[in-house]
């Protein structure tokens, strides 16, 4: 029997850009799969899921590959809108008012700073009405998503392959991109090829496999690698020059750190000692919803292609301020309009994670909403985006203690993957069961999935 089925039934809230077929589960007991995935995601501080997906989401291979293509576009824009707001360092966290945790952990040479900002990069896209919508881009090396993305894989791989190793789909293992990512830093800078993962096993509910199996996987693929604890970091280069690490992943933020009571002195230390950790501080730039609302309104030196590249892909989306807009080609009140269109908006803080700092209008009561929008405008650090009204695919789901999988209808967040550049697959996340909402890579109540192409 073929793995690539036609999809059973249609819903409404589908959309053609899914595609008219998708994978069957392989052929293995319900509980042996679900064993496989939570054996490969053990110990890494995901969350327990109680319903598993039985097979990956399976795109048709044109709109796996616009994941990407337009991603590395807007990726690009997005990081000229960021800069362009000043010439220096100083200059853009006074226009994007940082908060003063984020005054930090720069490099001394800005060039080398703007240059590797982007070099780890997720944006988040559903599918709307008109297709793919991007609703914010992560831009950090301790965005979530390649060591989800890698357990699934391996055992997606494990039961589908034929006695030859084939598999029916396609796609980017997210760990050999950023190997090659780290081999082509170390050949442009002229250094060695050393590689220092720093991150706490604090965030990681106190296990370390989770940075283990990134520091083995290097290992296994002609790189020098090491995982760090911030209190360790001096080792990385306060140290014989032979034994010095001069690249390393940067997998924190500095919220997450700051919430958890680690001092982040250690990596302007390592910083200050020539240590290029990734993504540079400045993808907090990036990062911050308000560099989507200055693209939404469009930019001087945007060309007319690019405009609709924008337009085409992302929400209409402004930061909100007691200002005049346009909306829909008309000018418009901006703080009225949102107070008045809560059920068509969201609102959202400028730097936030896991689906927290969002307000959904069509969620909130009238005069929260109100309280919300008027209080944010008064200190333009926050956006009100256009809802996005998510439609659906169908993927088979394994719930805990069943015998077999059953078909739901999902929303999924399709987060592709960016290392350098480059595709390295793409993570998703959604509510099993098909509800809808804010689906945080954190929430506990979500099912995450890897995407391939078929």
């Amino acid at each position: 029997m073929s793995p690539i089925q036609e999809v059973s039934r249609q819903k409404p809230s589908g959309h053609p850009w899914f595609g008219q077929h998708r994978l069957a589960p392989p052929a293995a007991p319900a509980h042996t799969i679900r064993d496989m995935l939570r054996t490969e995601i053990r110990d890494t501080g995901c969350h327990s899921q109680s319903l598993l997906p039985a097979a990956p989401i399976a795109l048709p291979r044109a709109s796996y590959a616009e994941l990407f293509r337009v991603s590395n576009a807007m990726l690009d824009l997005v990081r000229r809108t960021a800069l362009e707001t000043a010439p220096t360092t100083a200059g853009r966290l006074a226009a994007y008012r940082m908060p003063a945790n984020e005054h930090q952990l720069f490099l001394n040479d800005q060039f080398l700073e703007e240059r590797f900002a982007t070099c780890v990069a997720r944006p988040d896209i559903v599918i709307g009405p008109s297709g793919p919508q991007f609703l914010e881009f992560n831009v950090s090396g301790g965005l979530g998503g390649p060591v989800e993305a890698h357990c699934r894989l391996e055992t997606w791989r494990k039961l589908y392959a034929d006695d030859q190793g084939r598999l029916p789909f396609g796609y980017q293992e997210p760990f050999a991109v950023r190997t090659r990512m780290f081999r082509d830093l170390s050949e442009e800078l002229g250094v060695a090829p050393r590689v220092a993962l720093l991150g706490s096993a604090r965030d990681q509910g106190g296990f370390t496999r989770y940075f283990r199996m990134q520091e083995d996987y290097l290992n296994s693929h002609g790189l020098t690698a090491h995982f760090f604890e911030p209190e360790e970091l001096h080792q990385a280069w306060d140290c014989p020059p032979h034994l010095r690490y001069p690249l390393g992943l940067r997998d924190f933020t500095i919220p997450d750190w700051a919430g958890l009571g680690i001092d982040t002195a250690p990596v302007q230390a390592a910083l200050d000692g020539g240590c290029l950790l990734v993504g540079t501080q400045t993808s907090t730039f990036l990062s911050s919803k308000l560099t989507m609302g200055m693209l939404s309104e469009g930019r001087p030196w945007m060309s007319a292609a690019e405009r609709t590249l924008v337009d085409t892909y992302l929400p209409w989306t402004r930061i909100l301020s007691h200002r005049w807009t346009t909306r829909d080609g008309k000018k418009v009140d901006l703080v009225r309009f949102a107070v008045d269109n809560r059920e068509s908006l969201v609102l959202k803080e400028s730097i936030g994670m896991s689906g927290e700092q969002v307000v959904i209008g069509r969620d909130t009561a009238q005069a929260e909403w109100e309280s919300a929008v008027t209080s944010a405008a008064s200190t333009g650090t926050s956006v009100v985006q256009e809802f996005v009204a998510a439609r659906t695919c169908e993927v088979a789901m394994i719930a805990d203690g069943a015998d077999e999988p059953q078909l739901a209808h999902v929303a999924p967040v399709l987060a592709p993957l960016l290392f350098g550049g480059r595709p390295a697959g793409v993570v998703s996340r959604f509510f099993g069961d098909g509800t809808a909402g804010i689906v945080s890579v954190l929430g506990h109540h979500s099912s995450y999935d890897c995407v391939v192409a078929i």
